[in-house]
This record gives structure tokens, sequence and C-alpha cells, in this order.
């Protein structure tokens, strides 16, 4: 397949399109700087120069395509439900191009707020308080649509939500979590994600949900205990009420149980993580 890869160059994206190529697939990947066009030239990849707030370049680089992977956001948490309509957006361009074709498209999605007091599961509906639209503008899009939904995705370098969570923990000079820290985030290890999305573009199932989850929740505790020991901090529990102060932007996200399950995607993907826990990584955190 020739696949259009948003996002080529990031922390996600350039695995994906390293499991692409080691596929069999070949590349069109969207880059916004042309600093970073020949790392993505290197892996093997056609460059396609855009963003994600010019339309028209995805809809040329979807209309050149077998299949759209859609990676790309602009991660700047304070500014979410701005950069959720920026993605919405650039869904609904991609969509124009793929509709009333079976080239598939698939779109990133997240596991916050999907199920209270329990583990969540590919058949949950995204939170209507959720800022994220990216499956309700797929599904809307009526192209052949899917969605994988991301935990913290992980290596010694980057883990999702927690590379922002280490920078708050710098800053205050101590690691937090709030009451008894037993509330849980699930992760992947960033190998094991991207092998996900090119096996579920390849099945390209319409209206399908995968969660590319490895571990089904790590405690906030356990991971401020571990950050804490690698960078020489202390660890404390603080109340709730003292939580925006701490953690700012980050504080809706640091109070959040969202365990979530991937049966469903492993059974119908095949799909077995390898990689390390997010722990692991942790203790190897580069400082």
């Amino acid at each position: 397949m020739r696949v259009f890869v948003t996002g080529a160059t990031g922390f996600i994206g350039s695995e994906v399109v390293k499991d692409l190529i080691g596929a069999g697939h070949h590349v069109l990947g969207l880059c916004r700087s042309k600093e970073k066009a020949p790392a993505l030239a290197a892996l093997g990849a056609e460059v396609h120069q855009g963003d994600l707030t010019d339309l028209e370049s995805l809809r040329q680089g979807a209309a050149a395509a077998d299949g759209v992977i859609h990676l790309a956001f602009i991660h700047d948490f304070s500014k979410f439900a701005e950069n959720a309509e920026i993605d919405r957006r650039a869904i609904e361009a991609i969509g124009s191009v793929l509709k009333g074709s079976n080239r598939p498209l698939l779109v990133t999605s997240g596991l916050g707020l999907l199920a209270t007091g329990r583990i969540a599961t590919e058949t949950d509906k995204p939170s209507p308080d959720f800022p994220r639209v990216s499956e309700a503008a797929a599904w809307a899009s009526g192209c052949n649509a899917g969605a994988v939904r991301l935990p913290q995705v992980h290596d010694t370098a980057k883990q999702g939500f927690i590379t922002y969570l280490t920078g708050v923990y710098r800053q205050q000079s101590q690691c937090a979590y709030i009451g008894d820290g037993e509330n849980r985030w699930p992760a992947v290890p960033v190998q094991d994600a991207a092998h996900l999305y090119r096996l579920a573009l390849e099945k390209a199932e319409p209206n399908a949900i995968y969660h590319a989850v490895a571990e089904e929740g790590v405690t906030l505790r356990a991971i401020a205990e571990t950050i804490g020991l690698r960078l020489n901090l202390p660890v404390n529990a603080i109340p709730a009420s003292e939580a925006q102060a701490f953690f700012g932007w980050l504080a809706p996200f640091a109070g959040l149980d969202m365990p979530a399950s991937s049966t469903q995607t492993r059974e119908k993907l095949g799909w077995q993580p390898t990689g390390r826990g997010l722990l692991d990584d942790l203790r190897e955190l580069q400082i």
C-alpha cells in the first residue's frame, strides 16, 4: 500500500513509518519542518510538505494514497480544546477525499474518561466531556474509518503525559501524587503502538476501535516513586485541593483513574506487545 502518514516525524509517527516500510509498504509522510525532512527521507519515506492547518496539503496527501494513518496532533495540552478543533478539521479534510472509496483512514484518539469505576474496553464510547473528537469526526466523514486509542506511549526518552509530569516534578523539586495515588494510567511501548497501527490499517475494518494497551494500568504512586528514585527527589502525597497549584494544566489528568483493556484488539489483530513495561523505562529515564 501507499500510505499517507501525518505526524510522520513525531515520536510515534517515525516508528510507524519504520514498521510500514519494514512490511513492504510505501510511505508518504507529512512533514511541516524542512529541517526534519532529511531524517524522514532517510527512513525511506517520501516527504510531503504541509501541516495540520494546511488543509489542502492534507487533501493532496490523502488523494495520493491507498490509505491514511492520522497521527499528527499539536501537543500543547494547555490549549487542548483549541488543538482538538484543529484535529477535527484535519480529519474532515482527509475524509472528504477518501469518502466513497474503500481506502482506509485510521485516526488517533485517547482513553481518558471512557469508563468510571471499571476497566474501559473498545466498546466504550468517548465521553462528551472529552475535548478530542477524532472518533466522531472519523465516523461522520463517511469513509472507511477506524480509530486507535492511545495510552501513555513510552520509551526511555518520552512517556506521553508522564514526560510533562516529569517536568512538573523537576520544577517543584518533589514528586507528588493525589490522595493514595492508586489511580491508574495504561501504557504501551512505542514500537508496540506502531506495530498496532500497521496491523489495523492492513485489516481496514470499518468503524473499528483498537486499544493500544500493553499494561492496563500503572498507579500514579508507582510512577511518582520511580521517577523520584531516578531524579533523586522526595515523593509525597498531596490532597486534591492542592492539585491545581502543584500540577497546573496537568491537574485534571493527574487524578484520573483510567485503566483500559486491549483484549478485543489482541483477538482481532493478533497483536501481542513485546516491549518493556513503563516503570522499566522510567528506571532508565534519560536525564
